[in-house]
């Protein structure tokens, strides 16, 4: 508010459009409504941002698989990665300037880290790098680059207008919404992934403005792009409560792929941060990427094809193009086939990552999950035990489900994704069953989803959790006190009364090394009132004895608010000394820490 008082200070001839704009919007439209209109304009942006990302996607497949290397296009599944990585180097060294990140992690940690404030490059960042990636045949999907571009967007469109800190992330929130529902035409699903992923709090002040993205989102994508659907699917067996037994089963299978998952992605991703030189970690994973694609070409691309070959009950046409040659009229073939995509694919990923790709893991985890439920069904199916035989389309869906309720801790996501595509609630029963297992026997062995996982471990996530989100979102440097006066060891207590004591107006006295700074211990003025009075003692008394050790201390570099704020329960102390790479900072007062956490909740609830 501040800001636009000095703005309408200034002289008439010396306002802007922007600045009469945000005049005339203070005195004539309320801040309600302007969330509105721009939660509708962010849907919109989102939702041309699906479309761009889609379609330069598809122009690139295109030209690749054209007249001129279609009769040799298995041995170019080899080259064409590195090619498209190559590609991605260079644009991000010569053109964008910048490294672009992974979609949505980039975006929670803006969030988390940065009050919502996303830098400019990120608006157009993913939309060239992403296409260029997948449509070389990088393992990897569009959504989290089609988020990413939305939230930075609606970032920077925060930023124009001066909004606060909530309203930045709700309308981030919003351009998530809208991604989501662009891409896969599922609104609702879109708002909950929204509300799950960001952790946004599901109030009307925030569902409002999510319908509203949503629904301009999806009518983009409807404008530009028709009635085509993603992910085509419509049930076509009934749900059989006989089945319920499998579908847990399929839950416990889903938690263990999700586990699976998760770990080979931490593993690679910690392989190529060893790795110095981005020259290398482009050939290591280039290459690598070229070679598991060549020998499994389903693995190039996205993969969507493959999932809706899978639901239609053509597992063939995704795989004939093995290497191998293998007779696929032998299920058990096709069933060892459809095994090794779901352990190769993730690896792809990660490859494709390390190697400075950019994409999103959301698809890797549908391809995933869809030849994982696919694969399942074909084994209980085709081990002669069962009387009625499973539903291979319905358990290839709720294995979608599944694996997304255990990498992405979804599973809310999941369960109204898989419903509103396949236009309908008729699996809504086993969708829950097989989602809730998965998402609850995977959070027990892996706490944080692969999006949080950095900011998981570090412990600067903000989750549903009010209290943790505000503290997580407080700076402590903003609230250390630094106008103490320090005492040295060697002086003596006439000294700490006439250079101290007189000149401070705190009661407490850090005591430091003089040649380190580093903290030796404090003097509260309550240890000098027996004594400072008879002078006798001023020069027998040192400060060494009269210092105490303080109760806790705080590392600035290493400790995070929540870390500070156990601290101060534990010792039940009103102020506790800051160190900043070993050397006495300043300190903190329990006073001013819960005034500033009061402060920024009032900031972070928007009241």
């Amino acid at each position: 508010m501040q800001d636009f008082l000095i703005v309408l200070k200034m002289p008439t001839e010396k306002r802007t459009f922007l600045t009469r704009f945000l005049i005339w919007r203070i005195k004539h439209i309320s801040h309600k409504q302007f969330v509105f209109l721009l939660s509708i304009i962010v849907g919109l942006l989102a939702g041309i941002g699906a479309v761009v990302l889609k379609n330069f996607t598809h122009l690139i497949q295109h030209l690749l698989e054209g007249n001129l290397i279609a009769h040799y296009q298995t041995a170019f599944y080899f080259i064409f990665p590195l090619i498209g990585l190559t590609i991605t180097f260079f644009v991000m060294r010569y053109i964008i300037r910048h490294r672009v990140n992974h979609g949505i992690p980039s975006t929670l940690y803006a969030i988390s880290k940065r009050k919502g404030l996303m830098r400019p490059f990120q608006m157009f960042g993913s939309l060239l790098t992403a296409p260029i990636t997948v449509g070389f045949g990088g393992s990897v999907g569009l959504e989290g680059p089609t988020v990413a571009t939305g939230a930075a967007l609606s970032s920077n469109l925060s930023r124009l207008f001066h909004l606060n800190q909530s309203t930045r992330t709700l309308l981030i929130g919003c351009a998530g919404a809208g991604a989501m529902a662009a891409i896969f035409k599922a609104p609702i699903a879109a708002i909950i992934f929204a509300v799950e992923v960001f952790s946004l709090d599901l109030t009307l002040a925030s569902m409002v403005p999510l319908l509203l993205a949503s629904v301009s989102a999806i009518t983009t994508s409807y404008f530009f792009l028709g009635s085509d659907i993603l992910l085509p699917f419509k049930i076509t067996d009934k749900f059989e409560i006989n089945d319920i037994p499998f579908y847990v089963l399929l839950g416990l299978v889903a938690s263990m792929v999700s586990i699976y998952y998760t770990k080979m992605y931490s593993s690679i991703q910690e392989f190529f941060e060893k790795i110095s030189s981005p020259t290398k970690r482009l050939l290591i994973g280039g290459i690598g990427l070229g070679v598991l694609i060549y020998f499994i070409p389903p693995l190039y691309g996205e993969g969507f094809d493959v999932i809706n070959n899978l639901v239609q009950g053509n597992p063939q046409a995704a795989l004939e193009n093995n290497f191998f040659n293998l007779d696929l009229s032998n299920i058990w073939v096709i069933i060892l086939l459809l095994a090794g995509l779901v352990v190769f694919k993730i690896i792809a990923s990660a490859l494709t990552f390390g190697a400075g790709g950019v994409g999103g893991i959301f698809a890797p985890t549908l391809f995933m999950g869809s030849i994982m439920g696919n694969c399942f069904a074909k084994i209980l199916n085709n081990l002669g035990v069962l009387n009625n035989p499973v539903s291979e389309s319905n358990f290839t869906l709720v294995g979608m489900t599944g694996l997304m309720a255990g990498v992405l801790h979804a599973p809310l996501t999941a369960i109204f994704l898989i419903a509103e595509v396949t236009g309908g609630y008729e699996l809504f029963i086993p969708l829950m069953i097989t989602a809730t297992i998965s998402f609850s026997l995977t959070k027990y062995f892996i706490p944080h989803s692969v999006y949080a996982m950095e900011l998981g471990k570090k412990g600067d996530l903000i989750t549903h959790n009010k209290d943790h989100a505000v503290l997580t979102l407080m700076d402590i440097a903003s609230v250390v006190e630094r106008d103490f006066v320090p005492i040295y060891p060697q002086l003596d207590l006439g000294e700490i009364v006439h250079n101290a004591v007189v000149k401070s107006k705190r009661n407490l006295f850090p005591v430091l090394n003089k040649k380190t700074k580093a903290l030796e211990g404090i003097i509260l003025l309550d240890d000098l009132r027996p004594v400072m009075f008879d002078q006798s003692l001023y020069l027998e008394i040192k400060a060494t004895e009269l210092m105490n050790s303080p109760p806790g201390v705080i590392d600035l570099q290493k400790d995070k608010m929540t870390e500070v704020m156990k601290k101060f329960q534990n010792t039940g102390a009103w102020n506790l000394p800051v160190i900043n790479n070993g050397e006495y900072y300043g300190f903190i007062s329990k006073s001013k820490l819960l005034t500033a956490y009061r402060r920024k909740l009032i900031e972070f609830s928007g009241k």
